[in-house]
């Protein structure tokens, strides 16, 4: 390996490599290593440590749209599991002192303890038109900070990398065990409600594959007692715990993959009539059970801003998106239908079925970051149990 590459601008200590060869150099940050995975983007203009803790990022090497990310620091609060599950993030401008009153912790320091890579100085807007036209590629990000990289052998690990599309990744980032949540929403000077859980509500089994905490707390919010179960729960694991509804949570990966172990379980579910509510990944092992397929996306959703339909009343909601597979609209049976189509491009995002009380969104309701339009589907779901009592 030479001590210096020639290609490399003074001052670098961090690079993406890409299977196809190319070779973006910029300023590193976080944790030092490399890391390989897929590179997609996020059109948010904050909640980037949601978006870096969000398990159904596994794989994913996160470009942020948004110019300043870093500047309102970083918490203990604003995480959506315990660790990160994106394997690194690109910016444009290097990480700056926070100015935010809820901050602790400077946002590449936070990265650097969750063992997280950090890219600045790099042109997020050619980047994302690349992915935008080109599909989202297979990566290598990686920090030293000496500046010295083996850029074969970078190159050869992107190009080795086999890709998200046949990949279980939920097995890896689901809880191991079951366990009971009961804590609610955040608010100001208060801090997120403990022990919010409605001793009376009824109870939802959280089937996890890779479901984010502010999922429970809405849940909880709503009026419903939540028992987590991991993703390759049984249908008889499930059902032990006497659930009044299931929960299919989000996740990542390839859900053809996921399906082999998920769908078997979820047609039980619905053979027994057991109400059903679904996001993202939740909502494409729902369409897997009942018939349909699904299918790998272009560049995939990824923002807080994406305008969705709903067919019932014509009206509109923004949200929180995070999905690069969906189920083909074309492949629906005839028990289900379309509920929610995005204004974007027209993919499916929401479905329901017409002789079993399920249902299920493509999209993030919670809204951890992004708008809180979609709140109500919770409480849809929770008082479709309750009336069902």
């Amino acid at each position: 390996m030479a001590e210096t590459d020639p290609a490399r601008p003074d001052g670098a200590t961090g690079v993406l490599v890409l299977a196809d060869g190319k070779t973006i150099w910029g300023r590193g940050f976080g944790a030092e290593g490399a890391a390989v995975g897929e590179v997609c983007f996020n059109t948010a203009i904050t909640g980037y440590q949601e978006v870096m803790t969000d398990p159904s990022y596994a794989g994913q090497i996160v470009t942020f749209t948004f110019p300043h990310i870093g500047n309102v620091g970083a918490n203990m609060e604003d995480v959506e599991a315990i660790n990160p599950h994106a394997l690194g993030c690109i910016v444009r401008e290097d990480v700056t002192d926070p100015s935010n009153f809820r901050s602790t912790q400077r946002f590449d320091a936070w990265l650097r303890g969750q063992g997280r890579i950090g890219l600045s100085g790099i042109d997020t807007r050619a980047l994302t038109r690349a992915i935008r036209i080109h599909g989202a590629p297979n990566a290598v990000i990686a920090h030293a900070a000496d500046g010295v990289f083996d850029l074969d052998a970078l190159r050869a690990q992107a190009q080795a990398w086999p890709g998200l599309e046949g990949m279980d990744l939920a097995r890896d980032v689901s809880s191991t065990q079951s366990y009971r949540w009961d804590d609610g929403l955040w608010t100001l000077g208060q801090g997120y409600a403990t022990h919010a859980a409605n001793p009376d509500g009824p109870h939802v089994v959280a089937i996890d594959y890779g479901l984010k905490r502010n999922i429970l707390r809405n849940l909880v919010a709503a009026g419903a007692r939540v028992t987590v179960v991991p993703a390759t729960a049984t249908y008889d694991e499930v059902m032990a715990h006497r659930p009044d509804g299931v929960f299919l949570s989000n996740g990542p990966g390839d859900p053809a993959a996921t399906g082999i172990y998920a769908v078997p379980v979820i047609q039980e579910l619905l053979a027994v009539g057991k109400p059903i509510f679904g996001i993202c990944l939740g909502h494409q092992l729902l369409g897997l059970a009942v018939g349909a397929t699904t299918s790998k996306m272009h560049q995939g959703h990824r923002g807080a801003n994406h305008p969705v339909k709903r067919t019932s009343d014509g009206k509109v909601e923004i949200t929180s998106m995070n999905h690069g597979f969906a189920v083909d609209a074309n492949s629906l049976p005839a028990n289900a239908e379309a509920t929610h189509v995005s204004l974007f491009d027209g993919s499916l995002a929401g479905l329901r079925l017409t002789d079993k009380p399920a249902f299920s969104v493509q999209y993030h309701p919670e809204a951890s970051p992004g708008p809180q339009d979609s709140h109500y589907l919770f409480e849809q779901f929770v008082a479709q149990l309750k009336s069902a009592a």
